[in-house]
């Protein structure tokens, strides 16, 4: 670095005595007079910074020796105009060249992400960007998620969206359907959702972002670069700044729809180990490793990375943070959390929540494999009290509700199968102890593992496993007439009366399927893609699920946010025999809110009858139909349920 003396090079015999980088892990920093590179390396015999002329190809026309400076980090300043160029980092270790890298925390890079792009920041902002603000949120008990995958979202013909497939999807008003109904952020705003959770939008691998139009699909959980967007998303993946703006402006229209964004991340694996950047820049330490010296596999995609080294959860902390702050994000959904270790994901919520104290951060509490890494120690869904602020995947509530994820002819309570209603009770308090719900009954689990009941995600389908559709055309064969509806709505109710925080995922609305694919990470659209005709065909279903939530928003006893009020004011009902679920929220008088609120789950194929306290009760949920000014008087102490659906009343 210019005006600096090289530090004497020491050899470090063990990963724990690396030294850590202080402040930022920024690598490149670009001035129209000078660029300033630093590259964190603490092992490295040499490192050289290479400027291109473009994204891919061709050969340096310049080399630059980096000089070893404080903590491990190399630097290297050029002083020249260099905006609009590339660079790759070499770091040469046991006299062995590594090979070309963008660096361990690039932030911007050419096409397919090779090479880290040098541009101004600050001309990647979108007009207004300055002013954008989150929409308001009083409490995480509000949220209600949608998790989208670009491609899937707007993709379609049907779905009357401009840019097709790509981050401005979500930036296009007044699209429709040819039926003349809403699609795009239209939909999201009428369907009343308060978050979009985004699958994985970085920079990842298995997509060539030459021939990405023609068919070539991935949900993405393919890391390559964790700190740029993906170029297949953008409508020119050649020029860095144009992924940046328009993911920008994505979250800029979404938040101006009132809508927050929450991006799925991947931190627990790279695409390929041998050729990450985190392996090409220091070897063996962002990596766990099996006692034979091969790589770990938590994540069953050939390797698991190291959160509870130093730099690994340094690097994820800054790039949680990177993301708020550059890209306004609201919140965070981590694949396979239980790989990571509970010390970095609360530092990740303490950092977090300093910069937007409701910030949402959830994932999915368990590994591929067993993970190279003390269980006591690992973000597993049975240690998730001790992560305050950190929420779930409730599977117990899932898998009790359609059946288990290992046997997709096998269903549960929704198609009537006895012996799930202590799950589905589970789910409903939000994976809390409620001395009503009998853990030895519940899947999975025998004894409560929140300590909150937003410590829950509460759901039924996500992108992976078979979609609800399509899961409940294979376990139960004999439908007839309106039941794959019902049944879809019965298990909507579940969710969106949960105490946890309801999850849903894109198209269930309007009744999408995937053509029984059980896992269709890298199908093609036929399979993938959401079919906006559904929404005319199943208006019934979206109607549905919209009265659901908005009656969730206006009716705080559905979210009381709170153990403590979650036992103090959910009481379950005695039922006879099994398929039915029904629980009482009492004592919420006052104001507008309703008192006495009844929720009644029948998925038998005939009536059910509920004894209730005596007195006129108001139904706002019965046959398939919401409407929170009342459908109709009934009258206790007897409660008739309609076969496969939910009945929801109050006192007056």
């Amino acid at each position: 670095m210019a005006g600096c003396m090289e530090k004497e090079r020491v050899i470090y015999d063990s990963f724990d005595a690396y030294p850590v980088r202080n402040g930022s892990l920024s690598e490149m920093e670009y001035t129209p007079s000078v660029t300033s590179f630093h590259l964190w390396s603490p092992n490295a015999d040499e490192v050289r910074l290479m400027l291109y002329e473009e994204a891919e190809g061709g050969h340096a026309f310049q080399t630059h020796h980096m000089k070893l400076g404080d903590d491990g980090t190399w630097h290297v300043d050029v002083n020249e105009d260099l905006k609009g160029k590339f660079y790759a980092f070499n770091v040469k270790m046991q006299d062995e060249w590594l090979g070309d890298t963008p660096g361990l925390f690039a932030k911007a890079v050419g096409i397919n992400g090779h090479r880290g792009a040098i541009i101004d920041m600050v001309q990647t902002n979108p007009t207004g960007w300055e002013n954008d603000r989150k929409p308001a949120l009083r409490s995480v008990a509000d949220v209600v998620v949608y998790e989208m995958h670009h491609r899937d979202f707007s993709i379609d013909a049907s779905s009357g969206i401009e840019h097709k497939g790509q981050f401005l999807a979500l930036t296009e008003q007044g699209t429709q359907s040819p039926e003349g109904l809403t699609t795009g952020i239209d939909h999201l705003k009428e369907l009343g959702v308060t978050h979009v959770h985004l699958l994985p939008s970085y920079d990842y691998a298995s997509i060539d972002e030459h021939t990405f139009k023609d068919s070539h699909y991935n949900w993405g959980y393919d890391p390559q670069n964790y700190n740029v967007p993906d170029g297949s998303y953008a409508t020119d993946p050649t020029q860095p700044v144009t992924r940046i703006m328009e993911f920008k402006q994505m979250v800029q229209a979404l938040h101006q729809a009132g809508i927050r964004v929450v991006l799925d991340v991947v931190y627990n694996h790279t695409y390929n180990a041998a050729t990450s950047a985190f392996e090409k820049t220091v070897p063996g330490y962002f990596y766990r490793m099996k006692p034979d010296g091969t790589f770990a596999n938590g994540s069953g995609c050939g390797n698991e990375t190291a959160s509870n080294r130093p730099m690994m959860r340094k690097f994820m902390v800054e790039s949680v943070l990177y993301w708020m702050r550059e890209y306004h994000l609201d919140g965070f959904r981590f694949d396979l959390m239980g790989i990571h270790d509970i010390a970095t994901m609360n530092e990740i919520r303490q950092e977090a929540q300093k910069l937007d104290p409701q910030v949402l951060i959830y994932g999915e509490g368990w590994a591929a494999e067993t993970p190279q890494y003390a269980a006591d120690s690992l973000a597993m869904k049975a240690n998730i009290a001790r992560m305050p602020g950190i929420a779930a995947f409730c599977d117990e509530m899932r898998d009790g509700l359609r059946g288990p994820w290992d046997d997709d002819k096998k269903g549960a309570f929704l198609i009537g199968n006895p012996g799930h209603e202590e799950s589905v009770k589970f789910g409903i308090v939000g994976a809390i102890n409620h001395p009503q719900v009998k853990m030895d009954e519940v899947n999975y689990s025998n004894k409560a593992w929140a300590l909150e009941p937003l410590q829950m995600m509460s759901y039924v389908s996500c992108h992976d496993d078979m979609c609800l559709v399509d899961r409940l055309r294979t376990s139960v064969t004999d439908l007839k007439g309106n039941d794959l509806e019902k049944l879809d709505m019965l298990a909507q109710t579940a969710v969106l009366t949960s105490q946890g925080i309801p999850f849903i995922f894109a198209g269930e609305e309007v009744m999408r399927d995937k053509k029984f694919v059980h896992n269709s990470f890298q199908s093609p659209d036929s399979v993938n893609a959401i079919n906006w005709h559904n929404k005319a065909k199943y208006q019934w279903v979206f109607n549905y699920y919209k009265g659901l939530i908005a009656m969730r928003k206006h009716h705080p006893a559905f979210r009381l946010g709170s153990a403590e009020l979650v036992r103090q004011h959910l009481e379950f009902l005695p039922v006879e025999g099994s398929g039915v679920v029904a629980f009482r929220l009492k004592d919420h008088a006052g104001g507008d809110a309703w008192d006495n609120i009844i929720v009644v789950l029948n998925a038998r194929r005939e009536t059910a009858k509920i004894e209730v306290p005596e007195g006129k009760y108001v139904a706002v949920v019965k046959d398939g139909w919401v409407n929170e000014n009342g459908i109709g008087a009934i009258y206790g102490p007897i409660l008739n349920i309609a076969p496969e659906t939910a009945l929801i009343v109050y006192q007056e």
